[in-house]
């Protein structure tokens, strides 16, 4: 049972303010029984108490005493298997821990110890923190307990664990035989584990010993963090280009929770991913989030195809759409225009003119086009790790209406708006692909792609704004065939929209994502405009 953080001043807590110099100090009190015994203490935990809770939980750590630890903190039923596996299936022994100076009730410490098995030791250094609460029901200070606590990289339901390692080592190699690896690509890490997780066998190598994280999610790749022995590492050819892939990387280090995927239109080899987040997550393959104006690549094309506009017809954008008792408005400074066309309101991302389509679209229309002609929304992409796919629900009501401006309930990732890019640049969806699928004999997802005519009305009006629409601040400079559309999607609890961009430059498409990351061409624009330029 989570003992929990006391969220409030309870009991006889208060501020007092001592002496004349204005000296101000958080008087904790304790409750007293009839007899003047004490009964419970409230509020923060004091030096003290930080000091003793967190020396008493290091010392049982060291000790090797699991269930004693666990008992000083405020989840004993969670951190135990932690704990437990730390020393029994991690096999490290010899801890020491050294606490550092608090800040306030976090503790720094490191962590200095030695895993043996099978007869081979090697040393294990690393640093973590913890943080004193008191406990709601006890209210003892008790470590908060995380799992990071025990090592940085373990999350919710991850163990610890030593031994043969699941998969050989592989050495992924670019599509021109460069080695990548981590040290080098750090964004690559958990792609290059999931990819030494499913190939591994077929790259011909032989397993190490390891000490590694073993992740809750069945589907998701041990994460090693220490080769006791090497093993032999078989040769994995991947798609992806050295050059693209250190462009993607410097870029997104520029933004705070960024991704971006480039791909190869022409076969749908992907080019780069890279992210950059403090989780740690793959959310370039993986994300699911609104995709903002992005996604009126598909509407458009939805308009086309089902004969209700084209890029030369009508798409008035009046300040504000209304759709069962939904308004809608446009970015602020965008001027309405009654007599505008769909290339017009496309290139400047007027909202309102797609809304505008919501009461003339069927509810499964957009759901049908990016599934027929985009290959999105089925599940069933087999890009050589694990990958979302893309969602487009037929649901009605205000949806339908915030569908067609990439909000309400549709979800993508950055790979699956690079698709997109790729797909409007040659008419053709191709699937994208990571690995080639003559390793495994795995069978691509297909779609049946656009129309001649409605891919020329896209790469047109993707045109236009690369050039001068929304989206010509970012492209400029960029020559040969390019084009490109800006997004931003707003999420409630943030103070800024999360920014998209997905574009095209001749024989490579990209997207990119920036949580709170604002406009489009404020943080996801610039991250693509430097992929595209490195790569086209």
């Amino acid at each position: 049972m989570r003992k929990g953080v006391k969220g409030a001043i309870v009991g006889g807590v208060c501020a007092v303010v001592l002496g004349g110099g204005g000296y101000a100090a958080y008087n904790v009190l304790t409750a007293l029984h009839g007899d003047g015994t004490p009964a419970v203490r409230t509020g923060p935990p004091t030096k003290d108490e930080i000091d003793d809770a967190s020396q008493k939980f290091f010392t049982a750590w060291e000790k090797g005493q699991s269930v004693n630890a666990a008992s000083f903190t405020n989840d004993s039923a969670d951190a135990e298997p932690v704990l437990t596996s730390f020393s029994a299936t991690a096999h490290i022994k010899d801890v020491h821990i050294t606490p550092g100076k608090a800040t306030g009730a976090t503790v720094p410490f490191s962590v200095r110890a030695t895993v043996t098995y099978g007869g081979k030791s090697k040393p294990l250094a690393y640093k973590s923190s913890l943080r004193i609460v008191r406990g709601e029901t006890t209210h003892r200070a008790l470590v908060d307990w995380q799992p990071s606590v025990v090592h940085p990289q373990l999350r919710r339901g991850d163990t610890l664990a030593t031994g043969e390692a699941a998969s050989p080592p592989i050495e992924a190699l670019d599509r021109d035989g460069k080695v990548l690896t981590k040290e080098k690509y750090p964004s690559l890490g958990p792609v290059l584990d999931e990819l030494r997780s499913r190939y591994g066998d077929k790259a011909g190598g032989t397993p190490g010993v390891e000490l590694v994280i073993r992740h809750a999610s069945q589907e998701s790749a041990d994460t090693t963090l220490l080769t006791l022995a090497e093993g032999r590492a078989g040769k994995l050819r991947t798609t992806l280009d050295a050059r693209v892939q250190a462009a993607a990387e410097t870029a997104v280090t520029k933004y705070a929770e960024s991704s971006v995927v480039a791909v190869k239109p022409s076969t749908g080899d992907v080019l780069a991913v890279a992210n950059n987040r403090v989780d740690g997550f793959n959310a370039a393959f993986l994300g699911e989030l609104a995709p903002g104006s992005t996604m009126k690549i598909i509407s458009a094309a939805t308009l086309i195809d089902t004969g209700l506009t084209s890029a030369a017809g009508p798409a008035p954008c009046p300040p504000t759409a209304t759709w069962q008792s939904q308004t809608f408005s446009n970015l602020k400074g965008l001027e309405p225009d009654e007599k505008a066309t769909l290339s017009d309101s496309f290139a400047r991302s007027c909202n309102t003119a797609f809304v505008k389509y919501a009461d003339s679209v069927q509810v499964d229309s957009l759901t049908k086009e990016a599934e027929d002609r985009f290959g999105l929304g089925k599940n069933n992409w087999k890009v050589g790790i694990p990958s979302f796919d893309g969602r487009v629900p037929a649901s009605g009501g205000p949806d339908t209406a915030a569908n067609l401006i990439g909000q309400g309930q549709v979800q993508m990732s950055p790979l699956n708006m690079a698709s997109v890019a790729a797909t409007a640049s040659t008419g053709t969806f191709r699937q994208p692909v990571l690995v080639s699928q003559k390793l495994d004999g795995r069978e691509l997802a297909t779609a049946k792609g656009l129309s001649a005519g409605t891919a020329g009305q896209l790469r047109a009006m993707m045109n236009r704004t690369a050039t001068s629409g929304t989206a010509a601040g970012v492209m400029r400079g960029l020559k040969g065939s390019i084009g490109a559309k800006t997004g931003s999607a707003e999420v409630d609890g943030q103070s800024k929209s999360n920014s998209w961009f997905a574009g095209y430059r001749d024989d490579v498409a990209a997207a990119a994502m920036t949580q709170d990351g604002g406009h489009g061409i404020d943080a996801a624009g610039p991250i693509v405009a430097s992929v595209l330029r490195i790569g086209g």
